[in-house]
């Protein structure tokens, strides 16, 4: 029950942030406590949450005093190498580079534009879709399992396995937490399972896939072992899958809501980048992350105790007057855009070329497609159960057609 108690106080609800309307839109509470509170301990939750963009940075930048590694280990991703410091850290991600080149990522370009091009045929004739069912979570599933060389018919697997590694608690009682704990430890088994019996066969019949270059993937004459292998295998299930889905997600949110825009993409598709830069840092995928201080430490006026849990919150970071002129305005060429929603320094997430890539080719596609993009009648926003995945379950849309 210890490791659950510890994965309760990373995970358990914000208070501030349990209503729907709420989780819809974050920004106004961080506003307030980048205004009253920017550095604030949690009693419920029995942690720290860190507000303002500097001190995010400064948590995020400083593995030495801001570790990421979990005093206890819990079930699904606290043991891979997002729960690493250096050298370890550095150790691992010169490895799992190497299976995982930009160049190797920019040659899935025609691919994932091909499979986008099959999703969107499939409702184009149609003039309405679900954008979350039919394009933002197939096209990111899809690429990940292509990319780790598991056969077609295991793709749904891997959705309900990455629902459930970012999946938060209902409530933030006792009885709830410990059914999320014990979900997650039967899904780390089954993924397990599942990636070991894919690394045995890769040992012994070596394939084009990922999964094969991290088997093979040396650095100074040091390799990756079994276990290392599933946890990088399901750290880039869980970052490949939520965080790609909620990024195409919340960029088309953003087009229906403001229509000109729709209009800008299409006419000036250079725009495309900056535009997914800026759907990053004003609809960030993921709105926290996790460290925990290794001495006693002073953030602006605040003592923090070695080996407390301390959260810094990306989502008010991005939001922050003092760093972002006009924060909470969309300007889809804003330069600079210094966000920090792939994370900042060591732990900068290797998979934010392919969410780029992948929003980049979807958005192209979709500008040239559709046009007059809409919330559909009647249509309320249902947040996503999660602690720091910001995105919605389901987004129903009408368009009109170019085809």
């Amino acid at each position: 029950m210890e490791s659950a108690k510890e994965l309760s106080k990373a995970i358990a609800p914000v208070k501030e942030l349990s209503a729907k309307e709420t989780q819809i839109d974050p920004f106004p509470f961080f506003r307030r406590c980048r205004e009253s509170t920017p550095v604030r301990y949690d009693t419920q939750r029995e942690c720290w949450d860190i507000f303002r963009y500097d001190d995010v940075y400064n948590v995020l930048k400083d593995h030495t005093t801001f570790s990421s590694v979990r005093p206890i280990k819990g079930p699904v991703l606290l043991g891979s190498i997002i729960g690493m410091d250096p050298p370890k850290h550095m150790q691992m991600r010169s490895i799992v580079s190497k299976a995982f080149t930009p160049k190797s990522i920019e040659e899935l370009g025609p691919r994932i534009a091909s499979i986008t091009e099959e999703l969107l045929s499939v409702v184009a004739n149609e003039v309405t879709m679900d954008l979350v069912h039919d394009l933002a979570v197939p096209l990111p599933v899809i690429v990940i399992a292509e990319l780790l060389g598991v056969p077609a018919q295991d793709r749904q697997l891997f959705k309900e396995w990455s629902d459930s590694i970012v999946k938060g608690p209902e409530s933030g009682d006792k009885e709830d937490m410990h059914r999320l704990y014990l979900e997650r430890e039967k899904t780390r088994r089954e993924l397990d399972d599942y990636f070991l019996k894919v690394i045995a066969e890769r040992r012994n019949r070596p394939e084009d896939d990922l999964v094969t270059k991290l088997v093979e993937a040396e650095v100074n004459g040091e390799r990756l072992n079994d276990m290392e292998i599933v946890e990088f295998c399901i750290l880039l299930l869980a970052a490949g899958n939520e965080t790609t889905t909620n990024l195409i997600t919340n960029s088309v949110r953003r087009l229906a809501e403001n229509p000109a825009l729709q209009a800008t993409l299409h006419d000036q598709p250079a725009l495309i980048e900056s535009f997914i830069e800026e759907v990053l840092r004003y609809y960030p995928p993921v709105l926290s992350l996790s460290r925990y201080a290794t001495k006693d430490v002073q953030i602006g006026n605040v003592e923090i105790r070695k080996g407390e849990l301390i959260i810094p919150w990306i989502g008010s970071a991005n939001r922050d007057e003092n760093k972002f002129p006009a924060a909470d305005q969309f300007i889809e060429d804003r330069t600079p855009n210094p966000h920090m929603s792939f994370g900042f320094g060591n732990h900068f997430c290797l998979g934010a070329p392919l969410a780029r890539l992948e929003a980049k080719i979807a958005l192209r596609i979709i500008s040239n497609r559709m046009t007059n993009i809409r919330f559909a009648d009647h249509f309320e926003f249902k947040p996503i159960r999660s602690p720091f995945v910001y995105g919605v379950e389901e987004l129903p849309i009408l368009f009109d057609t170019n085809l």
